[in-house]
């Protein structure tokens, strides 16, 4: 079927003062750095709609997905429950959800709806006729696995090598970085869809608001396309892969890139894929969904205390202590954690949304029996359920896996997440 598609962005940076979300611990902005975006990418056959909405956020809440969803069906007759929200896991973002000490800024998050919705019905406005192009290319030098396995066979999440104790890494990177990239029937690039797996942490530990290295990418591609100037060129959405375990700093020699060098690093990457791209006009949509109910763990006291195997705890211990009663009490109340699990097809890719800090090793597992559709994976998408890592992991421990208030979830969880996926890709095959 012949696609339209349509792009739109708009500037999200909050004010000076607001209180930002991604070290637990409460902090208040004090500088801009860069401006934060939301970015809407949709596609129409005329029979089938689907859109991605990408945040410069570290996560995005059930309730703003619900709205979002809720408003573009009410004011544009969109199909919400085939919209996919994302967010970049901006660690230098505002507070768009509660963790740790941090509050959510429940005004800015509703500013924030209202202005998904404006961007989203630019981008309806904007719907032309295009063709889309598929490729990827394999970086190998942004993002490492930071658990480093010891010589008592427990993890050391940013572990180092200097350490006497350091054997190796726990597991592996996924080094695909997949490029969709939609241009007018006239040759005009008008978006691209990148997804690549890392952690964007840089700033997070200050005062300091910034899109980290997602928007350094969206605002550098810009440039390149074409010669544009800022404000011009094509709407990029980053959507990033199950990077759980995967950071920017080598824990091999300690070096940890610059948000500007990791951000133009992925454009070379990207401007090497678009040289060499296909495109189709004929693009077949598609779009489906499940709700599961993810298992809480079985708390134990060494977990409460902190001193289960492997246990580690950043920033400060003391956030732990305040944030676990209530968080016990949500676990005995609720049994289990209702997520939703969505797959939207772009012609030959389907791209499956996880509502968390999915582990490399999972995303990966999906990719391989997701064959032969080709899958990527978009975390952080479609509300928050905190860290999502393997069976294995478990065992050795590390921070992902410390009970607290971003690691809550059994050991099965992420595989129930996985299967889920591939029956749905498989699902829209026909």
């Amino acid at each position: 079927m012949t696609v339209q598609a349509g792009f739109a962005e708009v500037d999200i940076t909050p004010p000076l003062g607001t209180h930002k979300i991604g070290w637990l611990k409460d902090l208040v902005s004090t500088e801009i750095r860069d401006p934060l975006f939301a970015r809407v990418a949709v596609f129409t056959t005329g029979q089938e709609r689907v859109a991605f909405v990408q945040l410069d956020t570290l996560f995005v809440a059930w309730p703003e997905v619900a709205a979002i969803r809720q408003r573009v069906t009410q004011q544009y007759g969109f199909p919400g429950q085939h919209v996919m929200v994302t967010a970049t896991h901006n660690h230098a973002g505002p507070a768009v959800t509660h963790a740790g000490d941090v509050p959510k800024d429940v005004a800015y998050a509703d500013w924030l709806v209202s202005k998904v919705v404006e961007a989203f019905g630019r981008a309806l406005a904007g719907l032309d006729e295009a063709e889309m192009g598929w490729g990827r290319c394999f970086e190998w030098n942004v993002a490492h696995n930071r658990r480093v396995v010891m010589r008592d066979g427990t993890v050391r999440t940013h572990g180092t090598f200097a350490d006497l104790d350091a054997l190796c890494l726990e597991g592996p990177v996924d080094p695909e970085l997949a490029v969709i990239a939609v241009r007018s029937t006239r040759g005009e690039l008008r978006g691209l869809i990148v997804n690549f797996a890392c952690h964007p942490t840089h700033y997070g530990g200050d005062t300091i608001l910034s899109a980290g290295f997602p928007g350094t990418l969206a605002q550098e591609i810009k440039l390149c396309a074409n010669g544009s100037a800022p404000g011009n060129g094509p709407v990029t959405l980053f959507l990033n892969g199950a990077c759980g375990n995967l950071h920017t700093t080598d824990p091999r020699t300690g070096a940890n890139p610059s948000q500007e060098q990791v951000g133009q690093a992925l454009t070379r990457d990207v401007a090497g894929v678009l040289h060499g791209i296909q495109y189709e006009r004929d693009i077949r949509l598609g779009a489906a969904s499940r709700v599961v109910e993810l298992p809480y763990r079985v708390v134990t006291e060494d977990e409460v205390k902190g001193q289960s195997r492997g246990a580690q705890r950043f920033i400060d211990p003391a956030i732990y202590e305040r944030a676990i009663p209530a968080l016990v009490r949500t676990i005995q109340e609720r049994k289990t954690h209702r997520a939703e699990i969505q797959v939207l097809a772009l012609g030959a890719t389907a791209i499956v949304s996880v509502p968390g800090e999915y582990f490399c090793e999972l995303g990966l597992w999906i990719k391989e029996h997701a064959y032969p559709v080709r899958a990527l994976v978009a975390t952080n998408a479609n509300g928050r359920v905190g860290y999502i890592p393997t069976r294995e992991a478990f065992l050795r421990g590390g921070y992902e896996t410390t009970f607290g208030p971003t690691s809550m979830l059994a050991p099965e969880a992420g595989e129930l997440i996985a299967a889920t996926a591939v029956e749905l890709i498989k699902s829209l095959e026909g």
